[in-house]
């Protein structure tokens, strides 16, 4: 064929290209506008003091709403029982104030004992304590009497003591405030509890897009199911752990049942909080140790029965039961265990492992989120 033939014909396309002419790149979308760290760091800020000031309002609502996740697997057991949902929660409620006034019935004599006998008990353990560092305070007092005669000065000691009157007071005052708060939390469990899916799908509702609401759908669902799951078995896990203590403190230590239950209660309510609880809790059973019994040995007993049973459920009981799914970073964990003690106190003690939990969860299932999902974990 000639080339004047070819040039008619014109250059032989190559596969993939467009005919109709030069194909267009995709643009890239826009980069999304970052706020400045100084206005980061300000808004964080904003929020802790927001969290601090306004905890008289936050805490009753996390409570309620922790004790409606404690309750919901009871619940969803009775709604199989063909029990309506308002009944059921009714009978969570219920069952939970006549086991919480029972157990507070046969606590409330064993710890007011311990409130009036502790400082006596104290006083003494201090006076032993400071026979045994005698050597050491003369040591020291050497040592300064050698450093004054040196330096050709006589230094003094002055002390200043501060007195602060007690309020008779105080405590009547506050307990208008007290029984509030604890009246706001019964109410809002029991709300949570009945009211809950029905204010998760009119929350729904609001979301403009389809995908936005099957997103939050498969949120709520995941913390409706898999948190109050866990939250429920960690409380029956260290319920199971307070009962094993007191059994053994009453039938092989010889404690009295309600004093007992006491320190079984208190092992309880310390393991949920992670590493901090279990640490108060072993110095508070060597303090009881110490009171109760004459013997070192013996003495030693509680704080080493409590550490077995907290390592036994740490590293095999909870780890068995829920396995790798819902665990969490030891550094993160303590971080918030100190950022929620400092926040809330107590309560944010308690608080903190359900809401990390929480957090890890709908990371999890964020789009582009799940790296901080695995930070967490």
């Amino acid at each position: 064929m000639s080339s004047g033939d070819e040039t008619l014909r014109g250059p032989v396309p190559v596969p993939g290209d467009d005919p109709t002419g030069p194909a267009e790149e995709p643009q890239a979308p826009p980069p999304r506008p970052r706020a400045p760290t100084a206005v980061v760091v300000l808004a964080c800020l904003a929020v802790g003091y927001t969290l601090w000031a306004a905890q008289g309002v936050i805490l009753p609502v996390l409570l309620g709403m922790f004790f409606a996740l404690v309750g919901n697997p009871v619940i969803r057991l009775l709604r199989r029982l063909y029990v309506p949902r308002f009944l059921a929660a009714l009978l969570v409620v219920a069952g939970g104030i006549a086991g919480t006034g029972l157990l507070g019935k046969q606590l409330l004599a064993p710890a007011v004992d311990w409130m009036q006998e502790a400082p006596r008990q104290m006083r003494q353990v201090g006076r032993e304590l400071g026979k045994l560092a005698r050597p050491v305070h003369e040591a020291n007092r050497v040592a300064e009497d050698i450093a004054r005669q040196a330096s050709g000065g006589d230094a003094r000691k002055v002390e200043v003591v501060r007195t602060v009157p007690d309020d008779p007071y105080a405590l009547l005052m506050r307990a208008p405030q007290v029984l509030g708060s604890v009246l706001a939390v019964v109410l809002l469990t029991f709300f949570f509890m009945v009211f809950g899916e029905d204010l998760q799908r009119r929350a729904i509702a609001l979301l403009p897009t389809r995908q936005r609401k099957k997103m939050t759908v498969e949120i709520m669902q995941t913390i409706e199911h898999d948190v109050s799951r866990y939250v429920f078995t960690i409380s029956l896990i260290n319920a199971g752990v307070g009962l094993v203590l007191a059994a053994v403190l009453h039938f092989a230590l010889g404690l009295d049942v309600p004093e007992a239950l006491l320190w079984g209660t208190i092992a309880m309510l310390l393991n949920f909080a992670p590493y901090v609880g279990p640490a108060i809790g072993v110095v508070l059973m060597l303090l009881m140790g110490f009171v109760t019994w004459d013997e070192v040995g013996r003495s030693l007993l509680p704080a080493a029965i409590y550490l077995g049973l907290h390592t036994l459920e740490g590293q095999l009981v909870t780890p068995l039961v829920l396995g790798q799914r819902m665990q969490l970073s030891p550094l993160v964990l303590i971080l918030a265990l100190l950022l929620f003690g400092w926040l809330w106190g107590i309560v944010g003690l308690l608080l903190a492992v359900p809401l990390l939990v929480c957090v890890k969860r709908v990371l999890a299932r964020i789009e582009g989120m799940d790296g901080w999902a695995r930070l967490l974990g």
